[in-house]
């Protein structure tokens, strides 16, 4: 289905085998010919802790075919108010937040990929006050950024402050073309129920992610052990209901699912598959 793409958050768990694959293999690269066989969608999570390797995207292009696609993280020295500074009370600003200079850079290294994107993320940590006024700011410093970016790009936002998630928040994503990326995260509104209240706004490609709650937790469950569901979820129904809805509207819908969801992503992702591919 063209209109609905299944996948996880990264791909690279030695505890997939007999799941996914059916061996360890030595690089993430060296796992996507397998894991191609079994989704269509990739969320690529590493580009958010660096700038990607060029020789990285390459791998990853040459281990898939050509109809297989992408979501990928923009590195956090874009998406950063602040930069970290652990053991220190003080915020140093970023000078690099929301830079149109290393976004030119980040792009330059993916240039092979774009044309397999379907979401280009920046994911934002919770902004507090002294970190973000309020949504207004918010509001103009991404318009600043859009407006100086190569046109057509699918340039998508992960807000983790419910308060910006209002009717002003998503008319200004319609406006400036910018995909909202659904959270389905602790301490966020269910993702249904944004939509509930907001999807008439929303159109083209919606990105899903399917993050969980308390990591830690589940991640003491599992002994990161990504084998079992541990904390099954009793509204994926909902989300299911949801992504129809979208569909049914003309939008896109791609779905990616962590591990610390309900503790193995591709089983997860049976779930997905059997309420939606099965029934497309």
């Amino acid at each position: 289905m063209d209109n609905l793409r299944i996948g996880t958050c990264s791909w690279n768990y030695e505890s997939w085998a007999g799941l996914v694959y059916a061996a360890p293999s030595r690089s993430a690269a060296g796992y996507l010919p397998e894991y191609a066989r079994r989704f269509r969608t990739a969320e690529v999570d590493s580009f958010f802790y660096r700038l990607p390797e060029s020789r990285d995207v390459l791998d990853y292009l040459g281990a898939v075919d050509e109809d297989f696609r992408f979501t990928v993280k923009v590195t956090e020295d874009i998406s950063l108010t602040h930069m970290r500074n652990p053991g220190l009370k003080q915020l140093i600003q970023n000078h690099s937040f929301l830079s149109p200079e290393l976004f030119s850079t980040y792009l330059d290294r993916i240039e092979p990929m774009l044309p397999r994107i379907d979401a280009l993320m920046l994911e934002f940590e919770y902004l507090n006050k002294d970190k973000m006024k309020d949504v207004g700011d918010f509001m103009r410093a991404l318009e600043g950024f859009v407006e100086s970016t190569p046109k057509g790009l699918p340039i998508a936002v992960e807000t983790r402050n419910k308060n910006y998630l209002t009717k002003d928040y998503f008319q200004f994503l319609a406006e400036k073309k910018i995909i909202h990326v659904f959270s389905e995260k602790l301490f966020l509104p269910h993702i249904y129920e944004v939509y509930e209240k907001f999807g008439d706004l929303i159109s083209g490609t919606s990105v899903l992610r399917l993050l969980g709650g308390d990591r830690k937790e589940i991640e003491g469950k599992t002994k990161e052990r990504w084998n079992a569901i541990v904390e099954e979820k009793p509204d994926k129904g909902r989300i299911a209901d949801m992504a129809k809805t979208i569909i049914y509207r003309g939008g896109k819908v791609v779905i990616n699912i962590n591990n610390h969801y309900e503790g193995s992503a591709p089983l997860t992702a049976e779930f997905f598959e059997k309420e939606l591919v099965a029934e497309g």
